[in-house]
């Protein structure tokens, strides 16, 4: 379908990243704000800028009336949701097509589907994609989760159906834990995702979490765009990530690939996504979820494959042809992002909101930057506290991590609390250094952190 003003439902880095892309590609493009963000860099450089509400997510950026309204007010014919907010609300995506607005994404029917965690999985084993073992639906008693985790064997995860982010998943060692874990979690999705349903899956101890980034068309293609280490992880949220993963062979990164092709075919999908595995330290690997949006992490991609994949997102969305085969993906030198963020990771990573009093990012070959920050901007308190990302892109893993310590070394931001010492510490660590690290390894080191 062809459009020609889009809207960008959401704020920030991702926005400004999006707007670039639509400019670039001959789109003229609408941005929302709320009361807290007027002097946002996103709301300052678009085309036009509307206001939909009050600082508080649910009446503003998580308004799908009043997005649609700003659609129809601004003449926009299309939305990109970024990621976060309403970018996997299937609800969304249909209320999109009742009004006759394109959502640059899947149909509301993959995302339906897909954001069914338990669904998804059984959608994966039909497929033939290996999953992790588990509960074959949602848990309906705790007799029934008693009887799989017995099967499965401790440790699982109780994990929320309609879950994401890291919320609603809770571990259970032994069956004396079971009953007040599995009520914990459903009362977090509740709040979260107001849907209480939860199954239950075996705990894959040190993995990696290695992301497969997919493009798919209407008219039947898809590719994998190589992989992405997220195994980085704080709590569950990735603190940086990289391209290729150390863990990786061309015997894994092909039989993933080709699982994760398998996966978006299964579930009719069309747009860019991305399909997340477990890998064990055997190499086996695991259906997780799949994200149906752009990733935070994208720019990675980017880097390695030298593919603009949120102007792939666009084209997609106007019904055109994938400019390329699986054969014509290539994967060149290595590429590491950081996420900044206004945090003190000195007081438990407490968020720092506040005055930017001076800012100087760093630059050069292979360097850069996606942010929406500028000297002077007030960093509100209300939405998350990723600032910027920086990315860099070297010939080897060995250059990427130098160049990614320079870079981090000359970032200087003042005013506010930031991560970037800690993000240099991490490149510096030995484990790292080595590609020895897995999902359980940053948690460690913090609780070592703690000690010293």
């Amino acid at each position: 379908m062809s459009f020609s003003k889009v809207l960008i439902a959401n704020r920030g880095e991702i926005a400004v990243r999006i707007i670039r892309a639509c400019r670039e590609v001959g789109l003229h493009c609408v941005t929302v704000y709320s009361t807290a963000d007027r002097s946002a860099l996103h709301a300052k450089i678009a085309d036009e800028s509307v206001c939909i509400g009050p600082a508080v997510t649910k009446d503003s950026y998580l308004n799908m009336r009043a997005l649609i309204a700003a659609c129809e007010n601004t003449g926009a014919d299309a939305i990109h949701p970024g990621f976060g907010f309403l970018s996997e609300s299937a609800e969304f995506a249909e209320l999109c097509r009742e009004h006759g607005i394109t959502f640059i994404g899947p149909s509301p029917e993959s995302i339906s589907m897909l954001g069914d965690k338990a669904r998804a999985k059984e959608t994966m084993k039909a497929a033939g994609v290996p999953v992790i073992p588990g509960s074959e639906g949602v848990i309906t008693s705790l007799e029934d989760a008693k009887k799989i985790a017995a099967e499965i064997g401790y440790p699982v995860l109780v994990k929320a159906s309609a879950g994401g982010g890291g919320r609603g998943i809770r571990r259970v060692d032994s069956e004396d834990q079971l009953e007040n874990q599995l009520a914990l979690a459903k009362d977090e999705a509740l709040k979260f995702f107001g849907n209480d349903e939860v199954y239950l899956e075996k705990l894959i101890v040190g993995p990696h979490h290695v992301e497969i980034q997919i493009l798919a068309d209407s008219f039947g293609n898809t590719v994998a765009l190589g992989e992405r280490d997220c195994s980085m992880q704080r709590r569950n949220q990735k603190v940086l990530e990289e391209s290729p993963s150390p863990l990786m062979t061309d015997d894994l990164r092909r039989r993933m690939q080709e699982a994760a092709v398998k996966a978006a075919k299964a579930s009719g999908y069309c747009n860019a996504g991305t399909i997340e595995f477990l890998v064990d330290h055997e190499r086996n690997f695991y259906f997780m979820e799949m994200n149906t949006r752009i990733q935070v992490e994208h720019p990675v991609t980017e880097f390695v494959t030298g593919i603009d994949l949120v102007q792939m997102q666009i084209k997609i969305a106007q019904d055109e042809k994938l400019p390329f085969a699986q054969d014509d993906i290539k994967i060149t030198g290595h590429s590491i992002e950081c996420r900044i963020n206004a945090e003190n990771p000195e007081l438990d990573f407490r968020p720092s909101p506040g005055t930017i009093e001076a800012l100087y990012t760093p630059g050069g070959p292979g360097v850069r930057i996606d942010s929406a920050v500028y000297q002077g901007y007030t960093i509100p308190p209300y939405y998350d506290s990723m600032i910027a990302k920086l990315i860099v892109h070297a010939p080897t893993r060995r250059e990427a991590i130098m160049k990614m310590r320079l870079a981090l070394s000359e970032f200087i931001v003042e005013g506010i609390d930031t991560n970037i010492d800690f993000q240099l510490r991490l490149l510096k660590n030995k484990n790292f250094e080595e590609g020895d690290y897995d999902n359980a390894f940053l948690m460690s080191y913090l609780e070592q952190l703690k000690k010293s």
